[in-house]
């Protein structure tokens, strides 16, 4: 989606960068992991499919997608060398995961799929994948219009389970034998937004040009 290509969104943990031609290789590398494969129900694809996938994301209007960045890494990089080579080292070095969202409801624009992936072991368990979740909820109720979230996980990926059931409040709607998962569902009303730190969410977004120059 354009909407966020060039957008940057600032946690206390995380940033949320769009996903960019530079990121793909670190990407596909992620992707390349058979327990990833598993939890996120993925074919592997080859770099030249995942480099088709990552244009699509930027220009497909029913899908949303941002890397996410571990902060903690990122405020510890080098950047003694201020060029656009060690911007790019910096962000591949500093990239964990993704967060998206799909939506693929044609009776409901307020609906969507979201999903998280922490992929690199010694960024998760540390509440990014929560934050990421948050800012991303955050981001398409104001920007988006969005207000009904579903999250669709394997019935063995317990600790995914739990971040949405007892970190994020989302109840079980369904589940799914043929496809052996289930299907969680929030929707935020006003009293959630505050929550959500949806007021002020402009504060904490940036556009990638004003960032990259940091």
């Amino acid at each position: 989606m354009r909407l966020n290509e060039d957008t940057v969104i600032v946690g206390q943990l995380v940033l949320l960068l769009p996903y960019k031609r530079n990121h793909v290789k670190k990407y596909h590398s992620w992707m390349q992991c058979p327990e990833i494969q598993e939890s996120t129900a993925s074919e592997p694809l080859t770099l030249e499919q995942e480099y088709a996938m990552q244009r699509s994301w930027r220009e497909d209007n029913d899908k949303l997608t941002f890397i996410v960045i571990d902060k903690s890494r990122w405020d510890t990089f080098d950047c003694s060398t201020a060029d656009t080579e060690t911007a790019i080292k910096r962000e591949e070095a500093c990239m964990v995961g993704d967060v998206n969202l799909f939506i693929n409801d044609e009776t409901s624009k307020e609906t969507a799929e979201i999903e998280i992936m922490i992929a690199e072991v010694k960024s998760r368990s540390r509440g990014l994948a929560t934050e990421s979740l948050q800012l991303m909820m955050a981001y398409a109720v104001k920007l988006l219009g969005i207000y009904k979230f579903m999250a669709k996980i394997g019935c063995k990926n317990t600790p995914s389970i739990n971040l949405f059931t007892r970190k994020l409040g989302y109840k079980e709607e369904s589940r799914s034998a043929v496809f052996d998962e289930v299907c969680l569902l929030r929707t935020i009303d006003s009293f959630d937004s505050v929550d959500l730190g949806i007021s002020d969410l402009h504060s904490k977004m940036l556009g990638y040009n004003e960032f990259s120059s940091r």
